[in-house]
């Protein structure tokens, strides 16, 4: 009998529900505390993504031996597209170096701490803490440094595509199997 992922009890049947951004199986008395996910059969409907070799069964884990495990991971994929949406789809993640791009800027227009602090209508000390990594840029203080120093603090849009570009991966993963239907 499965159990609910939050508070532990053995129930015959769990909904998908999102809470905080995570995908869970919960029961009747859980349920709540999220936002309920509908995950439909994609035989019935077709999806944004499919895999070359879709059987139709999203969300089951007939195939794979643990159903907990790969009915969870193929309904939060495949139920990508029919979920509603939430806050966390919309943020922008800062990039884990954001410290150095900020100090490698500055330095590189011949900026003091100070002046680009004045610059930006903040204390010199909310910059000394922004290249120190000890605290991470509120959104409207991101957007200053950004305009700027004409940098890109989010994750994704600097350097990492440069990584990906190479191809030297040799384990495969769900993105190399999955093709989109635009």
């Amino acid at each position: 009998m499965p159990q609910c992922e939050m508070c532990g009890s053995e129930r015959p049947s769990l909904t998908t529900v999102k809470v905080e951004g995570a995908e869970l199986e919960l029961c009747d008395d859980c349920k709540e505390f999220g936002t309920e996910v509908r995950t439909e059969s994609s035989s019935s409907q077709s999806t944004k993504y499919s895999t070359s070799s879709s059987s139709g069964t999203s969300g089951s884990g007939g195939s794979s031996g643990s159903s907990s495990t790969s009915g969870t991971a193929s309904s939060s994929s495949g139920g990508s597209s029919r979920r509603r949406r939430d806050m966390f789809d919309d943020m922008d993640e800062i990039a884990t170096d954001y410290d150095q791009r900020i100090r490698e800027a500055r330095e590189s227009r011949g900026l003091s701490q100070e002046d680009l602090a004045k610059s930006l209508n903040e204390k010199a000390s909310l910059i000394r803490k922004l290249e120190r990594g000890d605290i991470l840029p509120s959104d409207e203080v991101q957007r200053k440094l950004e305009r700027e120093l004409e940098i890109s603090l989010v994750e994704g849009e600097d350097t990492e595509d440069s990584e990906w570009s190479g191809g030297s991966s040799t384990t495969t993963t769900l993105g190399d199997v999955v093709k989109r239907k635009d």
